[in-house]
């Protein structure tokens, strides 16, 4: 039987079960969460995102899950430095330039800021600069994507959170919890 988890990753967690860095890095891992024996993370957050993670023993759906060739939708809750205008906003959509080529429309749609955590570190804000939410899904999974995508269109990303993977979220999943997905 498969079994399929949903995390909550914090911010500065690694989506991996060992800290493979340099000599006397520190990294929090996967395996300070979560002791599950034989489950794999389906894809990635970077230790600067925060959100879900759906983590399995099977194979098959770890591929489903992370090949982009299977277009999974991922939403992302992303604040970002700046005010997201109309023209941002049709960039997002119909798919923006970035060195490793066009990427696909994405959905987009400023949202109010939503109700998550602290975290921790807090976010540096500028008092002089405002920000925003967006919501943002793709069915890409390019290295870093959703930041380099915001950054091109003059909105640098301030805090990302992962809200969805195909059906799954983090409703009711706290922040560095875990769940059995059903």
């Amino acid at each position: 039987m498969t079994r399929t988890i949903l995390f909550n990753k914090p911010f500065g967690v690694l989506s991996q079960f060992t800290d493979a860095g340099t000599a006397g890095s520190n990294h929090k891992t996967l395996s300070e969460f979560i002791d599950v024996p034989n489950v794999y993370a389906a894809g990635r957050l970077d230790k600067d995102s925060e959100g879900l993670l759906v983590l399995t023993d099977n194979g098959k759906l770890q591929h489903r899950i992370a090949d982009p060739k299977n277009k999974m939708p991922k939403t992302y809750w992303v604040q970002v430095e700046g005010v997201a205008t109309d023209d941002a906003l049709n960039a997002l959509q119909n798919g923006v330039e970035l060195k490793d080529g066009m990427t696909a429309p994405a959905k987009v749609s400023r949202m109010e800021p939503p109700a998550v955590w602290e975290r921790t570190p807090p976010v540096r804000f500028r008092k002089t600069v405002p920000d925003c939410w967006l919501e943002i899904t793709i069915t890409e999974g390019r290295n870093r994507q959703v930041r380099r995508m915001t950054a091109a269109v003059g909105l640098p990303t301030l805090r990302l959170v992962r809200y969805q993977i195909g059906n799954w979220t983090i409703d009711g999943i706290d922040n560095g919890t875990w769940i059995d997905a059903v």
